[in-house]
């Protein structure tokens, strides 16, 4: 059978539990179809049950969460925000929305994640300098969290707070707690290829119901409490619609199940491939549960006969689809001017990292394929 023929495999895509359809049923039924509605409430207490987060706002996306968190912490033209650099743009792009600098902060090689002395470094400058940052935001990367408790050591003494990236963390752990749960706030995903979705989404977690109450009213175009429509301040229009939030309250009742199946096909890739010269995988940090969103491996041109770049054209021939690591936000035109503290290590995760199919509906057969596939291009 010629690869044209043969079913593609994709890198993530959308898994659906069985009972999304009943609460859709629901929303339906309660004709609530537009933004708001007893879904959207119960997805919220649904996300906080599961999170321990005591309160969350749903939203349109995950990058709407990060934006109204910096914007409830009062970020504006011309402050610092300290983020990592080895991450999806939106992550950084709610920096750029309120005119504010983003400061990039490189990667260790223990959890590819932000890291701790490198941030201490940034603190430290920006300090000395008069110009403390105003917010901190690592990405929890591929479903691996940051290392919260050595960044709050780090943030403490000046105040400064930390706002979570965990679009892709959903189901990971820290510490025994939730990705998220020791920030300020935390912003997650839900978008159509993250490990449970609503098809697009995203939400905002804190335990200040202040600072989620603040959310959810400028979600909603900061409409005064009154009959007529009057604004005194700049809102938006983030907040999830019922239909969608519907979706997410029959995900997170697999959640547990889709964690563990990433986790099972992480292994899979790790024990038949970690053998192969110059083949090497996404370490998992000792203080917490990565959730392994995606399989992201490591490989040594040199050792094993084949760049990332050629693995990867060679899965789309097989139509198999996989993805480079994520290009550093340093290294990206729009941010050319922006100042970061080292590098060198995203920059290697990117040049030698590649993304492998992760899908929970994956078949040993697919599995099998794809590292059959990896193999071929070796030496």
């Amino acid at each position: 059978m010629s690869a044209s023929n043969k079913d593609r495999i994709y890198l993530s895509p959308p898994h659906m539990g069985g009972t999304e359809q009943d609460f859709v049923k629901q929303a339906f039924d309660s004709n609530f179809i537009a933004p708001l509605g007893p879904q959207v409430n119960g997805f919220e207490q649904d996300f906080s049950k599961m999170s321990g987060l005591a309160h969350c706002a749903a939203l349109s996306s995950g990058t709407a969460a990060l934006h109204l968190a910096l914007r409830i912490l009062g970020v504006e033209k011309d402050d610092v925000v300290l983020a990592s650099s080895l991450t999806f743009i939106g992550s950084v792009t709610p920096v750029k929305f309120l005119g504010a600098e983003p400061c990039f902060i490189d990667s260790d090689y223990k959890s590819w994640n932000m890291d701790p002395d490198l941030l201490a470094q940034a603190v430290d400058y920006y300090i000395s300098i008069g110009k403390k940052p105003k917010a901190v935001i690592p990405t929890d990367l591929y479903g691996q969290c940051a290392d919260y408790d050595r960044i709050l050591e780090i943030l403490k003494p000046h105040g400064i707070p930390l706002v979570v990236d965990a679009a892709e963390s959903v189901g990971a752990m820290y510490k025994g707690k939730h990705a998220g749960k020791h920030a300020l706030m935390a912003a997650y995903s839900f978008n159509g290829n993250k490990i449970i979705t609503t098809s697009g989404g995203g939400l905002l977690a804190s335990d200040n119901k202040e600072y989620i109450d603040r959310a959810r009213w400028l979600s909603q175009q900061a409409k005064e409490p009154l009959p007529h429509y009057e604004h005194k301040e700049l809102g938006y229009n983030y907040r999830m619609s019922n239909v969608v939030a519907a979706i997410g309250r029959g995900q997170l009742e697999v959640l547990k199940d889709r964690v563990e199946r990433k986790r099972e096909i992480f292994d899979y890739y790790k024990k038949a491939l970690e053998n192969s010269p110059g083949i090497s995988f996404m370490p998992e940090a000792d203080y917490g549960k990565c959730n392994r969103w995606l399989t992201a491996m490591l490989i040594d041109e040199d050792k094993f006969g084949a760049s990332p770049d050629q693995i990867r054209i060679a899965l789309e021939e097989n139509n198999i689809e996989s993805r480079p690591v994520w290009k550093p936000m340093h290294m990206q035109p729009l941010f050319k001017d922006c100042k970061s503290f080292g590098g060198k290590v995203s920059e290697d995760l990117f040049t030698r990292g590649l993304c492998l199919p992760s899908g929970t509906a994956m078949s040993k057969t697919d599995l099998d394929r794809t590292i059959e596939s990896i193999r071929n291009c070796g030496k």
